[in-house]
């Protein structure tokens, strides 16, 4: 498989990682910002009942989830307004150069809230991302244990991000920005969402091709380095949806 970008070739590697956790009404689905499980309910009405297992023709069930609470998901800046923007409307492509990187967050006391809190500073990240550009950040915390992919992260302070990390971001040109963590911000932060305001710049100046995709995981097959992430996403119209990140090694020809 052969893409080009940037009037440059490359070839991509035929087997592509998929960053995505799957959706499911058993314990081995993540949780955050206290929301209940899923649920995956069979329809009945009238003496009918989707699950063929109690007689019925088809499976035909009700799912009811969260998006931001409950795994995957892509968002537009319509996260954070007064007008519910559409991730639909708004991402239009779906392609991008990506760069991997892991780090592993630093600890810092917290003065308002009296207790240490894990961040991503902009030192690490300036000494870790070292490209001159690219259109899209695929950030691993560490560790990086497989209980990530079940965790349930309400009320844990889990790691974020710095806000002054965004200015390394604009400087590369950082559209997309994928993180394995529920959110870019902290926890419990009185509303801010500081981070999510800065890199959408709200209310200031819009960002509306700008997108944040929380709860990945990245396993350790996959390298730091330089991919093609494509960004599929589903088609909600709404601030968020669930998402399928697949990313695809590159070397340059």
């Amino acid at each position: 498989m052969k893409l080009q970008l940037d009037e440059s070739h490359y070839i991509l590697t035929e087997e592509g990682y998929d960053l995505s956790l799957p959706l499911s009404n058993d314990a081995n689905n993540p949780l955050a910002w206290y929301v209940s499980p899923p649920t995956f309910e069979p329809v009945r009405a009238d003496g009918y009942v989707g699950a063929v297992a109690e007689g019925g023709s088809v499976n035909f069930r009700t799912i009811t989830f969260n998006p931001h609470g409950h795994g995957t998901h892509t968002e537009c800046l319509g996260h954070i307004t007064k007008e519910i923007f559409s991730i639909n409307q708004h991402l239009k492509e779906y392609f991008f150069t990506a760069e991997v990187i892991t780090l592993t967050p630093e600890k810092e006391w917290n003065e308002e809230h009296q207790c240490w809190d894990e961040i991503i500073s902009l030192t690490q990240l300036k000494n870790r991302l070292t490209v001159e550009k690219t259109e899209a950040v695929i950030l691993r915390t560490m560790p990086n244990e497989r209980d990530k992919k079940h965790k349930n992260y309400s009320n844990s302070n889990p790691p974020y991000l710095s806000v002054d990390t965004i200015e390394h971001f604009n400087e590369l040109g950082v559209q997309h920005l994928l993180i394995d963590l529920p959110s870019v911000d902290r926890e419990m932060d009185g509303g801010k969402l500081a981070f999510h305001h800065a890199f959408w710049q709200v209310p200031t100046s819009p960002q509306f091709h700008k997108t944040i995709t929380e709860f990945i995981y990245v396993n350790e097959n996959v390298t730091d380095g330089s991919y093609v992430l494509n960004l599929q996403v589903a088609a909600f119209e709404n601030d968020a949806a669930p998402s399928r990140p697949v990313i695809y090694k590159i070397h340059q020809s």
